[in-house]
């Protein structure tokens, strides 16, 4: 009974959600491009012919924002899951932990990158600080592959939970980057604790 009670609230919530709504709309796989969407309105990252890895890119729509705005660019989705084409778009189906995964990913990109994004996050126990700290260490570990693939001006965005790790991450990031950011867009929902750090200018 708890089971049906809590999905029926998911799916009210899903019918109000102005968000889900637009993106059936603007034709986008789901509602997290219009996080996106206020990240770029804020800091103006995208623009053409930028060269761009999404991380946990399923089922896509951070991917279908970057193609629709980054013309004559070079777009790279990486996720478990397999996913729908986009564009032009390479995709890598595999875990990004894996050093095989990321091997192949930098045999594609002939010089450094100017965006490494993740929308990446553990499928969530309901346990806030274990969910909290086990996203943190995927956003860690995609920080340090973003070190090594952009250019110096480059930006890293990745969704963060707060909670244990969410200092650290900051932290570490403040190690690697001259500007170090925290934002938490309109459309993230307000009961959620994610919000993303956004890089920039390797040091």
């Amino acid at each position: 009974m708890k089971k049906n009670k809590i999905s029926k609230n998911w799916v009210n919530k899903q019918r109000r959600d102005i968000y889900v709504r637009q993106s059936k709309v603007d034709g986008f796989r789901a509602r997290s491009a219009y996080k996106l969407i206020e990240i770029n309105e804020k800091f103006k990252i995208f623009k053409g012919g930028l060269t761009v890895i999404d991380i946990g890119a399923a089922p896509g729509s951070w991917s279908q924002y970057v193609e629709k705005i980054s013309k004559n660019g070079k777009l790279i989705s990486i996720d478990l899951k397999k996913m729908e084409p986009i564009g032009n778009s390479l995709q890598i189906q595999g875990d990004f932990t894996e050093e095989s995964v990321q091997q192949e990913i930098k045999k594609n990109t002939d010089s450094k990158v100017d965006v490494v994004m993740s929308d990446m996050a553990v499928n969530t126990t309901g346990i806030k600080n274990i969910d909290s700290i086990q996203t943190g260490e995927l956003c860690k570990e995609a920080m340090i592959f973003a070190k090594d693939m952009l250019s110096e001006n480059g930006y890293f965005i990745s969704k963060i939970f707060m909670g244990g790790t969410f200092n650290e991450i900051v932290a570490e990031g403040k190690k690697y980057f001259k500007e170090v950011k925290v934002f938490k867009p309109k459309s993230s929902r307000k009961d959620s604790k994610e919000s993303f750090i956004i890089c920039r200018k390797l040091r």
